[in-house]
């Protein structure tokens, strides 16, 4: 399987690719995919500079799950990697995981934010985990199950959190501790 990327293809993936996130700050790309590998790229070069094999690492691995790869983000020198279903944290310069988050089913999408790892996945909550590994806070959503998570930051008087899944509902959230309101389509 293969990236396009600035015109360039990025080769390695030997199976479907799911997920990609940019670290801006290194230039870099990182994919996850069905192959249960986390490639990253140099995005001047087009040439990889790491792969990580999360599936090979005992307590990321799930055998009975397969070993894709559902959800990146990065922060820094931290990398979340969702997927085979258990949400984990890494240390990108040691290249290996610093905690597994005990949360039901698989992680779909998960974000940063302060000292906070904001996760949805199966499931109907947010839940909110500390870099050690802790839930610290489960938050009722409205659809049974959930894909997606946004946050918007750049007004601090207005930050605005959306989560999205098995309905035709989304849930807005102003303080990130509880739901304001529900959007209906």
């Amino acid at each position: 399987m293969y990236i396009s990327f600035n015109y360039s293809v990025l080769k390695g993936h030997t199976d479907y690719i799911h997920c990609l996130c940019f670290k801006e700050r290194e230039e870099e790309i990182l994919s996850g995919g069905e192959d249960g590998a986390v490639r990253i790229w140099d995005s001047r070069t087009n040439r990889p500079v790491h792969c990580i094999e999360v599936f090979k690492y005992e307590e990321c691995a799930r055998p009975q799950f397969g070993k894709w790869i559902s959800c990146l983000a990065t922060d820094s020198d931290w990398m979340l990697c969702g997927g085979g279903p258990s949400l984990s944290l890494w240390h990108l310069r040691s290249m290996s995981p610093t905690s597994v988050f005990p949360l039901p089913g698989c992680q779909r999408e998960a974000v940063f934010h302060q000292d906070l790892i904001m996760s949805v996945g199966e499931g109907p909550h947010v839940s909110h985990c500390l870099h050690g590994g802790t839930v610290k806070a489960q938050i009722p959503c409205t659809p049974s199950s959930l894909n997606t998570l946004a946050l918007n930051l750049k007004n601090t008087e207005h930050r605005v959190m959306t989560v999205g899944g098995s309905s035709h509902q989304i849930d807005v959230f102003t303080n990130f501790s509880y739901r304001a309101f529900s959007l209906s389509f």
